[in-house]
């Protein structure tokens, strides 16, 4: 759900660079950095190459969307970088264009994120032109109807696409009340009746140092990212206007157990099914980090795709995921096959999940699932934004300013006990809630009552 990053500059390489000191086999310094304004921000440092990178985000994202007016954080997103001040689209797009710099800003459930990228020479002009996206956006009624029907267009084709259409399908049946079950980018109708004063509205709602979390990586030091932090957040309202709610309701997955199949003119069926997940706090995440991989977190290494698809052919892949929103947590299950193997897939598939529910995994599962998630970790350290990005991460699930250092020692520490605990906590096959888009053979809807 939601737009992805946008805008890739003319110096995209450099932005790719790996950061090579900045690996987790080694002491990872993140620096706490509170700027004269009491803006903070967590630094990691790194003067190798001449960039900067600076992740942020401000809580409500899509969550916050009003009634009738869902898709309006998404389309303030994608408007955002259509000018802002004194320039309009054409000049403010130059302006980056022309110093290679990169703003983003992309919706999610609960937090709107943005990103900053640029080289390190160019700073200044890349916050002061951030700032004035956050501040002073133009919202002019050609970039508007230019973006709007850009986006209708993407829900259109969305809609269109069997696994989007089965996804939202799925997330609608488990969330019927709460805004996780609806799409970020929002309905034709919705956003075709958004107007700029809708988008200014959602900025001054939403954008405040209040509920603002920042993150930067690359070639600053404190002392410089200090008085930047001021330039780039100072003008920003200290808190929401009043008696605006940002607060998110939290929700628990209901339908468990039923199974929803939606008709479409297709030779395959599209599985999805989930229950209630672990949050991220959960001092049970690892433990159930593990047990995912080993059930369907680790494609060809997991039980899901050897027993559905190595052994018996059913589907060309199969996964599992845990999924830790804000405000509610799933643990969920997919896979496509053909639509006369669906309930043979969907069977199997709640095979395993019992299986795991009831027995664990093995000494040697458990093993191999340690030696990938720790090895594989450095992976997600290729580049300032990637780094910038995994620390915001980090300050939003309240992880703590040393945990990169700690995660891989947690993930070790997980024994053959936790995973079995975390797995019969967890999976129930008579609480999976099932939705099947296709023409599944010998599955039908159950009657509803009189």
């Amino acid at each position: 759900m939601g737009h992805a990053f946008r805008r890739l500059p003319a110096l995209a390489f450099a932005f790719g660079w790996v950061l090579s000191s900045l690996s987790p086999a080694h002491a990872l310094d993140i620096q706490r950095v509170v700027s004269p304004g009491g803006i903070e921000a967590w630094l990691i440092e790194d003067h190798k190459v001449p960039v900067i990178a600076v992740e942020f985000s401000f809580a409500g994202g899509a969550g916050i969307d009003p009634t009738g007016k869902q898709g309006l954080a998404n389309l303030t997103a994608d408007l955002l970088d259509e000018g802002a001040g004194d320039l309009d689209s054409q000049a403010y797009a130059k302006r980056l264009q022309d110093d290679a710099i990169t703003v983003s800003f992309q919706t999610g459930n609960d937090e709107f994120h943005c990103g900053l990228r640029t080289l390190s020479d160019h700073r200044d002009t890349a916050f002061g032109l951030m700032a004035l996206s956050l501040t002073l956006p133009r919202f002019d009624a050609e970039a508007v109807e230019r973006v709007r029907a850009a986006v209708i267009s993407d829900i259109r084709q969305s809609d269109a696409d069997p696994t989007k259409a089965a996804r939202n399908a799925f997330y609608a049946q488990i969330f019927p009340d709460h805004h996780y079950g609806r799409d970020d980018s929002g309905t034709v109708e919705s956003v075709g009746k958004l107007s700029a004063d809708d988008l200014r509205g959602y900025v001054k709602d939403s954008f405040n140092r209040e509920h603002l979390l920042v993150a930067v990586t690359g070639d600053i030091t404190p002392a410089q990212l200090a008085p930047a932090l001021d330039q780039l957040f100072g003008a920003l309202p200290a808190s929401p206007p009043p008696g605006v709610n940002t607060a998110v309701a939290e929700v628990t997955p209901t339908h468990g157990g039923e199974t929803l199949v939606v008709r479409r003119p297709m030779t395959q069926s599209i599985l999805m099914l989930g229950e209630q997940g672990i949050k991220r706090a959960d001092p049970d995440w690892f433990p159930a980090y593990v047990m995912n991989y080993v059930l369907g977190g680790g494609g060809f290494s997991s039980r899901l795709t050897e027993e559905v698809r190595e052994k018996r052919g059913l589907t060309y892949g199969v996964y599992s995921y845990l999924y830790p929103f804000d405000h509610a947590a799933l643990v969920v299950a997919g896979g496509s096959t053909k639509n006369s193997k669906a309930g043979e897939a969907l069977a199997l598939i709640k095979s395993e999940w019992a299986r795991m529910a009831n027995g664990g995994i093995t000494e040697k599962e458990l093993a191999d699932a340690k030696t990938y998630l720790t090895g594989s970790f450095p992976l997600q350290f290729s580049s300032s934004t990637a780094i910038a990005r995994l620390v915001l991460q980090v300050r939003h699930d309240n992880l703590g300013i040393d945990y990169l250092n700690r995660r891989n020692s947690l993930i070790q520490a997980v024994t053959l006990d936790d995973v079995r605990r975390v797995a019969q906590r967890l999976l129930d096959p008579a609480k999976l809630t099932v939705v099947v888009l296709g023409q599944p053979e010998g599955m039908e809807n159950p009657p509803t009552a009189p």
